[in-house]
């Protein structure tokens, strides 16, 4: 899909990897991006700014992903502003740190709050946007993680929902085809200002390290590398349904019989 012209979502957009998205959206020639956030909005208006200075138009949105009703007046007021959508790209994302034995820790308040927003508020929004979509023979770009591929993340929780995101990702590819491409990205160990501020500067610092040395590549991702894999799903017209593993190449270590 040619991106100059287009209209599109990010959930999640002001901040990370869904900042970084907006950005490059921008730079491929979009006519205009609504970035989505429910708590960030200094981080949304700063980002719509950083947006418009690189030629497309930009306009923060509040929205709770996990709140149907406020994700359809998200779709509806794209849609009236800009007349069309074209993009949809699901970022927005909700975690707990708990330890994976820890299995009295996975309370149900604690089930609800991460599949609310990272598997229920990704539907809403696919579900919202099929329509304006299929009018424009657009696409949708969700993220997943690593923990859905093997037994890790920051709790068992978060890696059930994002293994539900790739599976999801699979049924709405068919469900919506052939006028809608959907596919997903699976970042591994992302290098952002989040990660900083959960474990601290120097913590986070040193465990980046770390993990970049057990990846084939000898780096962890930054929010740029998703971004541009997240354009590059969005540009091909013939692959769809697809989850695309960014991590440095340290998956195929899990993967690699010896």
């Amino acid at each position: 899909m040619e991106l100059a012209g287009r209209v599109a979502i990010v959930t999640g957009g002001g901040t990370g990897i869904g900042r970084a998205t907006s950005l490059r959206l921008a730079k491929s020639g979009v006519k205009a991006v609504l970035i989505n956030y429910s708590h960030s909005a200094d981080d949304a208006e700063s980002t719509a700014k950083e947006v418009k200075a690189l030629g497309a138009d930009a306009v923060p949105h509040r929205a709770d992903v996990a709140d149907e009703a406020q994700v359809k007046t998200m779709i509806s007021s794209t849609v009236d502003r800009y007349g069309r959508l074209d993009v949809l790209v699901n970022n927005a994302g909700r975690t707990h740190f708990i330890p994976h034995p820890d299995l009295d820790a996975l309370t149900d308040e604690v089930w609800n709050d991460i599949l609310s927003v990272n598997l229920k508020g990704t539907f809403f929004c696919c579900r919202a946007a099929a329509t304006e979509l299929k009018k424009a023979g657009g696409a949708i770009v969700n993220l997943a993680s690593v923990a859905a591929h093997r037994a890790s993340g920051s709790s068992i929780a978060y890696a059930v929902s994002k293994a539900a995101v790739v599976q999801l990702t699979r049924a709405l590819a068919l469900a919506l085809a052939p006028d809608v491409r959907v596919n997903s990205v699976s970042p591994g160990l992302v290098s952002t200002r989040w990660f900083s501020r959960e474990f601290g500067d120097d913590a986070a610092a040193a465990q980046e390290e770390t993990f970049a040395k057990a990846t084939p590549l000898r780096k962890i991702a930054t929010p740029d590398d998703v971004a541009r894999a997240v354009i590059a799903l969005l540009e091909n017209d013939l692959v769809t349904g697809q989850d695309l593993v960014i991590d440095g190449g340290k998956n195929i270590l899990y993967q690699t019989v010896t």
